[in-house]
């Protein structure tokens, strides 16, 4: 109504969406477009946005099934032992005995915790927790982590 759109988070807050001012969206054609977001609340368990220069339900349709992205500029310092995943994304993956396990291809967001997938011979599931995540070193390229290579 009036131009919302319901929109899901995957941001860990997922409002913290909101602070965002200018979303990319990617259509489902693959088409981009920098949106200014005009409003943005919650709604029970989801949210709703509003785009700038849309005041009807048909315009905000136009949007269904969009993917909305920020720009890398726009988002905060993670912190110290903190990683966006798309940066962690290709680094080759050793275990602390020396031991390459592969390269990582993606994560999934598991009940505890992210799993890191990594593909080598072999496909390893590494939880990303204090325990087993050693080091990584982006500049190098590399991770070590606390997983033995037999499992």
């Amino acid at each position: 109504m009036r131009g919302f759109c319901h929109v899901d988070s995957f941001m860990d807050p997922p409002g913290s969406l909101g602070e965002f001012r200018v979303w990319q969206l990617k259509s489902a054609q693959g088409a981009r477009s920098a949106q200014e977001v005009a409003e943005f609340r919650s709604q029970g368990a989801r949210f709703v946005a509003r785009l700038a220069g849309i005041e009807t339900r048909d315009g905000a349709a136009r949007w269904t099934g969009a993917v909305i992205e920020v720009a890398r500029e726009a988002l905060p310092d993670p912190g110290e032992r903190q990683y966006y995943w798309t940066d962690l994304v290709g680094l080759a993956v050793r275990n602390v005995e020396g031991i390459g396990l592969g390269r990582v291809d993606h994560f999934i967001e598991a009940p505890a915790n992210a799993v890191m997938v990594v593909v080598g011979e072999r496909e390893h599931w590494v939880p990303m927790t204090r325990q087993h995540l050693v080091k990584v070193d982006r500049d190098a390229g590399t991770i070590v982590v606390d997983w033995p290579a037999d499992f």
